[in-house]
Parts: structure tokens; sequence; C-alpha cells
């Protein structure tokens, strides 16, 4: 299967159906995302969407923080997602890969991620691309609930 990473820069209904099919397969508590949430979300300065594209259909994201904080400019991994169908093919690791390198042209720091235990696959994935686990305790406080 030939996988290619892109960039998103504008919304569009394709993006809003991917995102449809592929954030029920991360989180059964995620809404669904319209296309004005689509396009916030795009338009992020601080954010970069990358697509992962196999046969010509997005079969993965993720999404590429880049924050400017007074230590330093930190980058952050969220919410990589790959379809059911397309997972144990490299497409996780394609995507990973592009938001490394494009952290570290841009002068991150370092780049976070979180990983839930129950996604042993995912976790050796970033075990083997050079992430390692913090001796960290995650808050979150939820402010819509």
């Amino acid at each position: 299967m030939s996988v290619q990473v892109e960039i998103i820069r504008e919304a569009s209904q394709e993006l809003v159906d991917a995102f449809g099919r592929l954030l029920p397969q991360l989180s059964s508590t995620a809404k669904p995302l319209d296309r004005e949430a689509v396009e916030r979300m795009v338009s992020c300065d601080a954010n970069t969407v990358l697509v992962a594209r196999a046969a010509g259909e997005i079969v993965g994201t993720l999404t590429l923080v880049l924050l400017p904080v007074p230590s330093g400019l930190r980058g952050r991994i969220e919410d990589v997602v790959v379809d059911v169908a397309a997972r144990g093919r490299g497409v996780a690791a394609l995507l990973t890969q592009e938001a490394l390198r494009m952290a570290r042209e841009a002068g991150a720091r370092t780049v976070d991620l979180t990983s839930r235990p129950d996604r042993p696959a995912a976790n050796r994935l970033y075990e083997r691309l050079g992430f390692q686990a913090r001796q960290s305790t995650v808050y979150r406080y939820l402010v819509d609930g």
C-alpha cells in the first residue's frame, strides 16, 4: 500500500467526512466535527493538520501543535488516528515522522504526546520512534462538563 502524507491547508467536505469516519475510532466521546469546526482547526496558526492517503482516500490523520512558551517552542502531537482497515501498514509511523520533521525544522525543543495504555501497538510505535515515557501527572479539567 502506497501512502502519501500531506498538509491540509483548507477545510473540505472530504476532510469533514474523513473526521466523521476516523474520530469514532479514536474516541467514543469525541463530538462529530462540522465544516466550521474543521475550518477553525485547519486555520489555527498553532496547528498543522496532516493526513495520510492511500489510493486517494484519507486513511489517517494527525495534528501537530507548535506553541511558543517561555521555556521555548514546544510541540504536541494530538489525535493520531488510522482507519482500522489501514492499521499495521506504517501509516501512523509516516504521519508521526513527518510531524517530528516539521517540529525539528520549526525549532521545537521537545514534542510530547499521550497514548492510552490500552493501545499497545501505538505505544510500541512511539517508543520505536524515540519517544520516552515521562514521570509526570496529567491533569484534566472538563470545561463543558
